[in-house]
Formats: structure tokens, sequence, C-alpha cells
């Protein structure tokens, strides 16, 4: 009879973690949904901002610089600028 309380418990477990599983398969379903939405509507933006005129690629550039750190953007402008000195441009 200890076998059959064995394979209980351990049924039991696992039916309680196949279920926390799903859960959690969900819920990274669901971002992964509202991700794919977050991304379109960020192009139907952009396709407005084309529309009047302005530059994506530049907005993107703009975007991906306030992110960043404005000591890191300051050192690679001054590396960018001695390199392009050195280049003769």
């Amino acid at each position: 009879m200890s076998d059959m309380s064995t394979n209980a418990g351990t049924d039991a477990s696992y039916r309680v973690t196949a279920d926390e599983l799903r859960q959690f398969i969900e819920r990274v379903e669901r971002l992964e949904q509202e991700k794919k939405d977050l991304a379109e509507q960020v192009k139907e933006v952009m396709a407005e901002a084309k529309g009047r005129g302005y530059d994506t690629k530049v907005m993107r550039k703009v975007i991906a610089l306030r992110k960043r750190d404005q000591n890191d953007i300051a050192e690679e402008e001054a590396v960018l600028e001695m390199y392009k000195e050195a280049l003769g441009m």
C-alpha cells in the first residue's frame, strides 16, 4: 500500500507542478502577444511620423541615444571625431 500512496503523492505533486508550469507558459504567451501588439503600435507611430516628413531612421538613432548614458555618448563621439580627423574627413 505504501507504493500506491507514494504514487498518489507524486501524481498530486505532478499535477500541481504541471498547473504551475502551464500558468507560467500562458503568462509568457500573453506577454509575447502584448510585445507584438506594442511593436505594431510603434510601427504605426513611425509610419505616421514618416508621413509627416520626419526621417524615421534618424528618429530611431535619437531614441537609441536617449537610452544611453550621456558620458558614454560623449566618449564615443570624441573617438569618432578623432578617427575622422585621422582620416582627413
